[in-house]
């Protein structure tokens, strides 16, 4: 079987060294050296070229290389084509170290004391106590219950919020519509961790915003497409957010002179909140692979009426 990697030429090359040493039975091949089209089995990518249902008519699963599968147009895919995001236990490190150091720099001022320094400016601000501090989690799937478990270490009040009601110790969980307002009266700090769906697109918007605390800070680690950039601005602008830290934007990269790149209320990082590394993926990657081939049922199969 013919298993096809579209991803950046450095991580393509690890991938196919691993396969060559641990299942040299799989046949890898990188993008763009397609080869006969027909003989691929399996796509895995972080963004899949256009009419990938044309181009290799035989395929079975597309694989994403990431945890979320928002960048594909699973509409277009033919039901006989399976949808798998990655479950790389690399990922949720990577976004439990994002979350853990956004939230501990917002708690402590961090921010507001590197502005300080490079204006020459030695003044202390009163510390609150960590137990003293709320921060509440939108999206309690894997990740989201993951760096609740890290941030539960510190003391802080937690709470989380999603779609349909969850059960975690040491949390406050709140769901559905009807519990939204109530759980972002106690936010103070905000941390977006939901898939992209079109229930969820632009949910970070005015009113969402206005529900918070006054002067409570908002930490994006969903997607781009779930900030409404306008109203985080007018928040920011009023002191109704206090600060943002945003590691995702609707067009990445930004175009020049995008506000949210030069605004002082605002750290923007380029979308590092978690990578893939091949290393750590390989395996349950793998497995997958061994359990299609076996006909059993694969994890992180993503229901396409869901969307994640």
């Amino acid at each position: 079987m013919t298993l096809l990697f579209k991803v950046d030429p450095a991580r393509g090359g690890v991938w196919k060294a691993l396969f060559a040493e641990q299942a040299p039975d799989i046949e890898v091949r990188l993008w763009p050296d397609v080869g006969e089209a027909s003989d691929v089995r399996y796509l895995a990518t972080w963004q899949p070229p256009e009419g990938i249902a044309e181009r290799f008519p035989n395929l079975q699963v597309l694989f994403a290389t990431s945890a979320g599968v928002d960048q594909f147009e699973t509409a277009a895919l033919p039901d006989s084509v399976q949808v798998v995001r990655m479950l790389d236990p690399g990922i949720a490190h990577g976004i439990v170290e994002y979350a853990t150091m956004a939230v501990l720099a917002l708690h402590r001022d961090l921010p507001l004391y590197l502005e300080q320094q490079r204006q020459g400016v030695w003044q202390e601000h009163p510390i609150v106590p960590a137990h003293q501090r709320r921060v509440g989690v939108m999206g309690l799937g894997n990740l989201g219950q993951a760096v609740l478990r890290q941030l539960q270490g510190f003391g802080f009040e937690l709470q989380g919020w999603s779609r349909s009601q969850k059960q975690i110790e040491g949390v406050r969980c709140f769901a559905g519509d009807a519990q939204l307002k109530a759980f972002l009266a106690g936010c103070e700090i905000l941390i977006c961790l939901l898939p992209l769906t079109p229930d969820t697109a632009g949910i970070l918007d005015a009113r969402l915003l206005a529900a918070l605390p006054p002067g409570a800070c908002l930490v994006n680690l969903g997607r781009g497409g779930h900030l409404v950039d306008d109203d985080l601005l007018a928040a920011l602008h009023s002191g109704q957010v206090r600060r943002a830290i945003v590691d995702v934007l609707a067009s990445e990269p930004p175009g020049r002179g995008h506000p949210l790149m030069g605004h002082p209320n605002v750290w923007v990082t380029p979308h590092v909140g978690a990578m893939t590394h091949p290393e750590s993926a390989f395996r349950v990657l793998l497995e997958n692979l061994r359990r299609h081939q076996r006909g059993e049922a694969m994890e992180g199969v993503v229901p396409r009426q869901r969307g994640y």
